[in-house]
């Protein structure tokens, strides 16, 4: 497979996630579901560096298993709640939540899996927790765990751990991603430094955190026409929820999410009359197919004018109200969007600066 193309880059504000055969399988599954809004198997996710192999004087994370990879969220969770005492009880409030939740949703339906079906990783048939290296949506989640993980340890988080932390490379495609400080330094410098500096300042007072963007070039390719737009419409979309402060703490990510199709979207998809998706899931991909294209369209300018128009927080109010409510209807964007630009060169005072 030719060399994955990735281009990482950092939003200024937060956005902002199978099918069995048998009975056994099927409890498997059950089990893998979880039974709250929790991400799946959250009780079996290590919530410290105690949970993971230490060998040699290295504590060994494995990012290509999913119980690894949620491990590193829920550790930044942990160690950051003493900073958002004040967002919610019980860490609810950390703002933090939209990360661990995205990944739980990408697990439950499916989409960490090989869509190349050339292995088992991922699959029914094979190990549930593998995390595949071909599919899109792992490798662009990758530097979501990854980079944070490699920021708090740059800004001294796990200064009092006695051991070297290892992050592992996968089987294949090992140049397409990094593994330590000085490595996602050279390849993603901008990203490194804003989540390492998101640690060292108090992480309670920032909403801030990256996001990486996968070139579709190559494993697109792999999963159906529906699914890829989705994908690439789903991060067009991220950027536009980011610019509005969008909370990702644990209620809202949970309620924003149901939006989301629960399960990989099939050739045969045609939004929004997909039988077995919800009127809301159906709706929410017409709405995100809509924002894609009208940004396309303008060449990325929308998307500038929409951050212009979010300097204020009443702009950013009006955006979140718009984003939260076009799945009822989705003609409402393009218009909704226009009013709300037509209001900030009415009212135009305050300054911004490019996210």
């Amino acid at each position: 497979m030719a060399r994955l193309i990735l281009v990482c880059k950092v939003s200024a504000t937060v956005l902002l996630a199978a099918l069995l055969t048998n009975s056994s399988n099927a409890n498997r599954q059950k089990k893998a579901r979880g039974s709250d809004d929790y991400p799946p198997l959250w009780d079996n996710v290590p919530d410290s560096l105690d949970g993971f192999v230490t060998i040699h004087n290295k504590t060994v994370i494995n990012p290509w298993n999913y119980l690894d990879r949620m491990g590193m969220y829920k550790i930044l969770l942990n160690v950051t709640a003493k900073y958002m005492n004040n967002f919610g009880p019980s860490n609810t409030g950390n703002v933090l939540w939209g990360l661990p939740l995205q990944h739980g949703w990408q697990f439950r339906t499916g989409r960490l899996a090989d869509p190349s079906n050339v292995s088992s990783c991922g699959q029914q048939t094979g190990d549930l927790l593998c995390i595949s290296t071909t599919s899109w949506w792992s490798c662009m989640n990758y530097y979501l765990a990854t980079i944070p993980f490699l920021g708090a340890i740059e800004a001294g988080f796990f200064d009092e751990w006695p051991f070297e932390i290892e992050i592992l490379p996968p089987e294949e495609h090992m140049d397409d991603f990094c593994y330590n400080t000085a490595d996602c330094h050279i390849l993603i410098p901008d990203t490194m430094a804003k989540w390492t500096t998101f640690f060292q300042d108090n992480p309670g007072i920032v909403n801030n955190f990256g996001r990486c963007e996968l070139n579709p070039i190559v494993i697109l390719t792999y999963i159906s026409v529906p699914e890829a737009q989705f994908g690439v419409s789903w991060g067009n979309a991220v950027d536009f929820i980011a610019a509005t402060h969008f909370p990702t703490n644990f209620n809202q990510t949970n309620v924003f999410q149901v939006y989301l199709p629960q399960r990989i979207l099939l050739s045969s998809d045609k939004a929004p009359s997909i039988p077995d998706l919800s009127k809301a899931e159906n709706w929410a991909l017409i709405a995100l197919d809509i924002l894609y294209k009208g940004n396309k369209m303008t060449d990325g300018q929308l998307l500038n004018f929409w951050r212009r128009s979010m300097c204020s927080e009443k702009g950013r109010e009006e955006g979140r109200y718009l984003l939260e409510n076009v799945v009822s209807n989705p003609d409402l964007i393009l218009p909704g969007i226009r009013k709300i630009l037509l209001e900030f060169i009415k009212n135009h005072n305050c300054v911004t600066t490019d996210a």
